[in-house]
């Protein structure tokens, strides 16, 4: 695949993703589309990779890997926390409950 494809699609995931993140309400869902951006952005690193020849994109994507990973399991306990203390994850309603 050529490189200007891979970059292409690399941003059509990470606009999508980015749209859908500032749209929708719900956090589960927040925290996927975040992951998609994060995994648009590794295939834009893998498509400077295999065109520069470097490795170190590949590093940088061990580390993307790592940062997604940590944001996961930080996000999904965050969820759990605001699921059973709040009973909802609408960002609308917990919002509005601030003191």
């Amino acid at each position: 695949m050529p490189f200007e494809h891979l970059l292409a699609l690399s941003f059509v995931l990470f606009a999508l993703a980015a749209a859908g993140f500032l749209t929708h309400k719900n956090i589960i869902v927040l925290l996927m589309f975040a992951e998609l951006m994060l995994n648009a952005a590794n295939l834009a690193l893998v498509a400077f990779s295999k065109f520069s020849g470097a490795p170190e994109p590949q590093v940088f994507v061990l580390m993307v890997f790592a940062v997604a990973a940590a944001e996961a399991g930080v996000g999904l306990a965050i969820v759990i926390l605001l699921a059973r203390g709040l009973k909802t994850l609408d960002i609308d309603e917990i919002r509005n409950l601030r003191g």
